[in-house]
């Protein structure tokens, strides 16, 4: 088959190079309308209880994380000329379009009882921009004796302040969240500037459009390293400008190809596809390493450069095909996760491998058939003195040291397994973030002055109209209860609720006092209700906690980013307060909320790795069926791939780096690109030993001078090409280039060493001369 693939290859040229032209610029065109995701990335599939649980929250009360924040420190809040320019900074945001609402000192408002029309009427705190520093301590006086703001927006035991700014569902989600965010930063940073104040940014509105830029800005950033780092290699490895930079421009057409499949899909970019292009370069280079390589071995051994293509396909087209078979596996796993982030980047990923390989079978046999003959100074690095004298070592081991081999990984074994049990699953909002960075430290401040800012509500369903209502406002207690529960957690914030509305407005209804912030007895709840019946002004405060037939509240808090192996103990903490509250018989309580979903979320990519991992294992053991119907070869050829995963998963527990969703994602991937090696030699192999009638010590010889070469030269590419990832200052990104860099260069030594040994005492066992010649 491969013969006439060969065959037909050269001699239709011209119509396969029409054809790749043709549909380059209809990818080009699909790839010129590719647009970065803007909503956040779901990890969790649509059916898992969890994220159900969120989008039915979402339904009844919208987006949860819609609240970025603004915060400022300082013991003089009140000074006139700072508070002025703090209510007129209020202002201009309030004005910005996209913003819902924003809440501040400069905007808190209180309640008068009006007894004649029997309701509460709404009157702002700050009628008007104080002009005087007396009105701005009478202010302050003010919003001390409200309670409500306490905690809220304002930490008068450290002088802290918050303003709140709600966004717009749809600005939230779309493009024109970046520019919202940067032009409320040039306001507050006229502030500060002005008031030399030191402000801070949270929330995940904020976050979230910090990461996407710094995505944005990396992705450009790793395709230029990768096109860099490559082309430096293959001018050190071929000496030739022309063959360094076909290699490139067939690979950068795959990434073109790639872009435009994203489009076609209807998919974004997102945190991971951002990384398809440079991998992409990364992982195709190799296929024109092994292509180029056999076609100068040909040529210098007679000289005839039609004859040496045809070989070239012929021979090398097989492994090439089967390798990139088993990469294009171990992305394409992802799609058993149901995850949409997982499956969007593993089914372009497989297939944009595939379609490179298509590409540079193509391209490079066609295109070195119209350039001249290299010149022998060309094909110097075919006889690297370095090379072949590790070559020859290696030879030597495989052949006399097989016993210390198989003890040196034992060893490895052992070692990296102890480390494996170190390994911790733990997952934080901004963990991928350096620890100087503005968004951790500004984060921290929000936690140690307000608790936190990620949000996790508590939505409660009594299952009957007027339920929150009914029965002597029985769930209003219950809540109340809760709430007095969870102010043992230093995790979460003062909650929002209808329980905290509702004291609010009986402060107001016993006249305004401080002291009567508190949930009144059933009687004076009564009274109370007689007050809020005309669904205007202060009824907004509870009709925002409630769904339209008052059956379903909410309970908001904002908590700290404290890591999802914390988050189990607090659920296991809380659950049981909840049930114990509200009887699930009778109640349905959800505890969700943006931070729950995207902690909890970890667990899930956890329990798919070793899915996903298992699920590559037995699909490339179906590939290497093409190539040996022997078991024990089959199986025991997944050792050189399966060990360098243990020893990086060691590595990882003794080096203190989490399990997370960027880390997660080496294992399946790099035992996909490992299998490369095993798969090049085993062919080798098998040729050798059934083609050229060797025995079993001769063609793991020959196997071994035969594809060493260019596995060495593959291996530097994808260690110094994955390593351009540990510029990332995203932590994830950068632990898993340097990871996967070490990763390949392991199983490179295992494919050479440990396969070719393991070969070797098969075939002695079955009884064949495995003497070294």
């Amino acid at each position: 088959m491969w013969n006439k693939i060969a065959t037909y290859i050269i001699r239709y040229r011209l119509l396969w190079v029409a054809l790749v032209f043709v549909s380059t610029i209809f990818m080009a065109y699909e790839a010129s309308k590719i647009e970065l995701s803007y909503n956040f990335a779901r990890i969790l599939p649509s059916n898992d209880p969890v994220e159900k649980e969120y989008q039915d929250f979402r339904k009844l009360f919208g987006e949860d994380g819609s609240v970025m924040v603004i915060g400022w420190q300082d013991p003089q809040l009140f000074e006139i000329n700072k508070f002025r320019d703090w209510c007129k900074l209020t202002q201009r945001i309030k004005d910005t379009e996209g913003i819902k609402n924003v809440l501040s000192l400069a905007n808190v408002y209180k309640i008068n009882r009006n007894d004649s029309l029997r309701k509460f009427d709404v009157a702002p705190v700050v009628k008007q921009i104080p002009s005087t520093q007396a009105e701005a301590d009478s202010i302050q006086k003010q919003i001390a004796n409200l309670p409500i703001y306490e905690g809220l927006i304002l930490n008068s035991k450290t002088n802290a302040t918050l303003i709140v700014v709600t966004f717009n569902d749809k600005e939230l989600n779309s493009k024109r969240r970046l520019s919202i965010v940067t032009d409320i930063e040039a306001m507050a940073e006229e502030f500060g500037t002005k008031h030399q104040a030191d402000l801070h940014y949270s929330g995940m509105p904020y976050i979230r459009t910090v990461n996407m830029k710094k995505i944005s800005g990396e992705m450009e950033l790793f395709m230029g390293l990768a096109v860099l780092v490559t082309l430096l290699i293959l001018w050190a490895f071929f000496r030739s400008l022309r063959l360094t930079l076909l290699s490139i421009v067939v690979v950068l057409i795959g990434v073109i190809f790639s872009v435009g499949i994203l489009h076609l899909f209807n998919y974004k970019i997102t945190a991971l596809t951002g990384l398809l292009p440079p991998l992409l370069i990364v992982i195709g280079v190799p296929n024109c390493v092994f292509l180029i390589n056999k076609y100068q071995v040909e040529l210098r051994s007679h000289n005839n450069k039609d004859e040496a293509l045809l070989e070239m396909i012929r021979q090398i087209g097989l492994s090439t095909f089967l390798a990139n078979m088993t990469t294009a596996i171990g992305f394409g796993v992802f799609y058993f996760t149901n995850s949409i982030l997982l499956v969007e980047f593993g089914v372009v990923a497989a297939i944009s491998v595939m379609a490179t390989y298509v590409l540079c079978l193509l391209l490079l046999p066609i295109t070195l058939h119209y350039m001249s003959v290299p010149k022998a100074r060309h094909l110097k690095h075919l006889d690297g003195k370095w090379a072949s004298g590790f070559l020859k070592k290696v030879d030597f081991l495989v052949h006399n040291r097989r016993k210390e081999i198989y003890m040196a990984m034992v060893l490895l074994i052992i070692i990296s397994a102890f480390g494996m049990t170190k390994i911790k699953t733990i997952g934080y909002v901004v963990d991928d973030l350096p620890k100087k960075d503005v968004v951790y430290t500004d984060l921290r401040f929000f936690e140690k002055n307000f608790n936190g800012v990620l949000p996790f509500e508590v939505m409660i369903d009594t299952k009957q109209p007027n339920g929150i209502f009914a029965d002597q406002a029985e769930v209003l207690y219950k809540i109340k209860a809760f709430q007095n529960e969870m102010e043992k957690f230093p995790e979460f914030s003062k909650p929002l609720s209808v329980v905290e509305a509702s004291r609010f407005l009986y402060q107001s209804y016993r006249g305004g006092d401080a002291k009567y912030y508190a949930l009144p007895g059933v009687l004076e709840l009564n009274k109370l209700t007689g007050y809020v019946q005309d669904q205007q002004g202060a009824a907004k405060q509870l009709n925002a906690f409630l769904n339209k037939d008052k059956s379903v509240t909410r309970v908001s808090f904002q908590m700290a980013d404290v890591g999802s192996e914390r988050i189990k103990e607090l659920m296991q903490k809380i659950r049981p307060k909840v049930d114990s509250i509200f009887s699930p018989a009778k109640y349905k309580v959800s505890l969700t909320g943006h931070s729950l979903v995207f902690l909890k979320s970890n667990d899930y990519l956890l329990s798919n790795l070793y899915e996903s991992l298992l699920i590559a294992i037995g699909l490339i053991a179906i590939v290497g069926m093409v190539l040996f119907r022997s078991v024990p070869i089959i199986l025991l050829s997944k050792l050189p791939c399966l060990i360098p995963l243990a020893l990086t998963a060691g590595i990882m527990g003794y080096f203190g780096i989490y399990f997370k969703p960027t880390t997660i994602l080496i294992f399946s991937i790099t035992f996909g690109i490992a299998s490369d090696g095993t798969v090049y030699f085993l062919t080798r192999y098998r040729e050798e030993l059934h083609k050229n009638g060797l025995t079993p010590s001769q063609a793991v010889t020959q196997s071994i001078f035969g594809t060493g070469l260019s596995m060495i030269y593959t291996a530097v590419i994808l260690f110094c090409g994955f390593s351009i990832f540990a510029a990332s200052s995203f932590g994830g990104t950068a632990a898993m280039g340097v990871m996967v860099s070490i990763t390949l260069l392991v199983a490179m030594c295992t494919n050479l060493i440990l396969l070719p040994a393991l070969l070797l005492s098969i075939a002695k066992r079955q009884g064949k001369n495995v003497k070294p010649s």
